[in-house]
């Protein structure tokens, strides 16, 4: 069994939420418009001997995400759904969710991690997601000891008010990985960004 990157930082969840929290997710219904600039994607390609883009792996629990280009490696926690049906947000400024209901990453599906982008003590885990481009590497451990590695094939801004719950949360047939936050403009009435940052990213390998 591979361990887990022994850089990993296990925050606390004493930190004050604001980047994530009251922004809904459910989890069917109609796809709405497209908002914001996609960044165009770069095509990656498949190591040779490792599991082709299209496979899936076997489900595990995702217990840590690391993306070098913004030296970040940190382990994750699960998330599920709260009482009204929209997506539980994680307790800790500093340690991202993976959002349990749905596929693990490497199984065919798109899994999800959520992570906030600040507080008002100053940035969260995915403050600097905003600035990933296509193609650079985003490592997941699972519970299994595998690694499953994606890249990164675009990064977009939506107005939270036309987020595209499908196209984030459902499959498209391939094995996905989207990372979301909050961003754009920030509303001080009501303490919370009015967008959301996604980065989508595809299947590579499993090692």
């Amino acid at each position: 069994m591979l361990a887990v990157t022994a850089t990993l930082l296990l925050i606390g969840a004493a930190s004050l939420v604001i980047g994530l929290q009251d922004h809904r997710h459910p989890l069917a219904g109609p796809v709405p418009q497209r908002s914001g600039t996609a960044v165009r994607a770069a095509p990656a390609s498949v190591p040779s001997g490792t599991v082709p883009a299209h496979a899936a792996v076997a489900r595990s629990v995702p217990v840590a995400v690391r993306i070098p280009a913004l030296g970040l490696a940190v382990w994750l926690t699960e998330l599920g759904l709260n009482a009204d049906g929209t997506v539980a947000v994680p307790t800790s400024v500093q340690v991202p969710g993976w959002f349990s209901p749905g596929p693990s990453p490497g199984q065919i599906g798109s899994a999800v991690i959520l992570g906030h982008v600040d507080s008002s003590k100053g940035p969260g885990v995915f403050f600097g997601l905003r600035t990933l481009q296509p193609g650079d590497p985003i490592e997941v451990n699972l519970a299994d000891g595998v690694i499953a590695t994606f890249r990164v094939t675009s990064v977009v801004q939506y107005q939270k008010t036309a987020f595209p719950d499908q196209k984030v949360y459902g499959s498209n047939g391939s094995s996905a990985l989207q990372l979301v936050t909050c961003g754009g403009a920030f509303d001080p009435q009501t303490g919370h960004y009015l967008s959301n940052i996604v980065v989508y990213s595809s299947f590579v390998s499993a090692t």
